[in-house]
């Protein structure tokens, strides 16, 4: 009766909610992180034929911000695990915002990477804050769910930023793009700063509430101990950042090729964006989603947490393979559906894969492992842009080795992560 009877508990779930109203600014955030950063895809067309921008200086916008991000991913992981969430996603979207309006002082492509720096440094802390708030929010049961629902703000992201700035660009010029999304995040700042707290110091979370949050917690000391070289001697830290390595770049690479490869392959321009990346980045809400609900489903069935999260994962993998045709389709709609299936893959692929830190380590050293990931995704991503740049340049705009690349990353990525990580183990540090 003493192992039962904790078990039974907390299946019987609260009537509380702000756990999901913390989800949902977590989610805006997220919505305005990538707008920022993808304000300059969806102008990148219309800018390369104004300024006359190479493709190779294009790719070296990607390759600096991603060489930033993955340096202050690591470093921002380290300071939430110290700071908190709180303080730590305010600091950071105050120095992405001003380096997100920086860009409407300049022209050219070193003078847009000078003001991506900034912009890189700040929007690091993005998903180590995020993960940090939800592994403190939510039961292992829900998290996955949770991240889901979060991590889909990626895709709304990408969705509102092809509808709202060519109209903001084509009424006021291409710098008020810049300015006026930038101005969001000060709504979210007060928003952020008023309502958050933790589960216990929440005046509004019910005691019924932050029982179910804490019903499989464990006691955990936040000792200072949590240092990236620490974690670094577990194999599941390198599963973690290997999974990262491999399928970071693939989205790197759509977000920051879409609009350009629908201008190239079928004379899509700026004012026409919309429709197809909004298809697309809806499938990947989709599957963002689906890829939590999924694995939250198996466990409720009394899965092991290895085999649901990699089952789960495994799935999303093979949703992804078709879209090494895609520049095989006969028009642009079907060039739509592959490459919203591969977004769709690759989210809930990466929602499973983020759970990671959250579901194996200390809640004090969760942030510290996602720095490591980030950091890892960054790098691949740096050698992805690389990649990109010179084979757009030297083949003219043929995008076919990039998206065949991109279409078993995931799989290989699935085989990285079971090798490295047989079982889903608790690390104790």
């Amino acid at each position: 009766m003493e192992t039962t009877a904790p078990e039974a508990a907390p299946q019987i779930k609260p009537a509380g909610y702000i756990r999901w109203i913390i989800c949902g600014i977590l989610f805006l955030a997220v919505v305005i992180s990538y707008i920022d950063r993808l304000v300059i895809s969806v102008l990148k067309p219309s800018l390369s034929a104004q300024y006359n921008w190479s493709e190779t200086g294009y790719a070296d916008m990607a390759f600096y911000f991603q060489l930033v991000y993955g340096i202050a991913f690591l470093i921002s992981g380290r300071i939430i695990d110290k700071i908190g969430a709180k303080a730590g996603y305010s600091f950071a979207m105050i120095i992405w915002t001003a380096g997100h309006m920086m860009h409407a002082l300049f022209t050219s492509t070193t003078g847009m990477i000078l003001a991506r720096l900034p912009l890189a440094m700040g929007e690091a802390a993005t998903y180590p804050a995020a993960l940090v708030a939800a592994n403190s929010w939510f039961p292992k049961k829900e998290r996955a769910l949770a991240i889901g629902v979060l991590n889909a703000g990626a895709n709304v992201g990408a969705i509102v930023t092809p509808l709202i700035v060519p109209a903001i660009a084509l009424a006021w010029g291409w710098r008020a793009a810049f300015v006026v999304t930038g101005l969001f995040s000060v709504v979210w700042l007060v928003i952020w700063w008023i309502f958050y707290r933790k589960p216990r110091d929440h005046k509004l979370a019910s005691a019924a509430e932050v029982a179910w949050i804490e019903s499989d917690a464990t006691t955990e000391e936040p000792l200072d101990r949590a240092s990236p070289w620490k974690v670094l001697g577990y194999r599941q830290t390198w599963a973690y950042m290997c999974g990262r390595f491999l399928i970071d770049p693939v989205w790197w690479t759509f977000l920051f090729w879409l609009p350009a490869f629908f201008a190239k392959q079928f004379d899509v321009k700026l004012s026409g964006f919309g429709p197809p990346l909004v298809a697309i980045y809806l499938l990947a809400d989709v599957g963002s989603i689906f890829g939590g609900w999924r694995s939250s489903s198996y466990l409720k069935r009394g899965w092991e947490p290895n085999k649901a999260r990699k089952t789960a994962m495994l799935i999303m993998a093979f949703v992804v393979l078709p879209v090494a045709a895609v520049t095989f389709m006969p028009n642009m709609w079907w060039a739509v559906l592959l490459i919203g299936l591969a977004c769709a893959g690759h989210q809930g692929f990466s929602t499973n894969l983020f759970t990671m830190p959250g579901d194996l380590y200390p809640h004090y050293a969760s942030g510290t492992v996602a720095g490591l990931g980030g950091l890892a995704g960054a790098c691949g991503g740096m050698l992805m842009a690389k990649f990109a740049g010179i084979i757009l340049q030297t083949t003219g705009g043929n995008y076919t080795p990039i998206f065949v690349v991109s279409s078993v990353m995931y799989l290989i990525a699935f085989c990285v992560v079971h090798l490295l990580c047989p079982r889903w183990e608790k690390v104790t540090l």
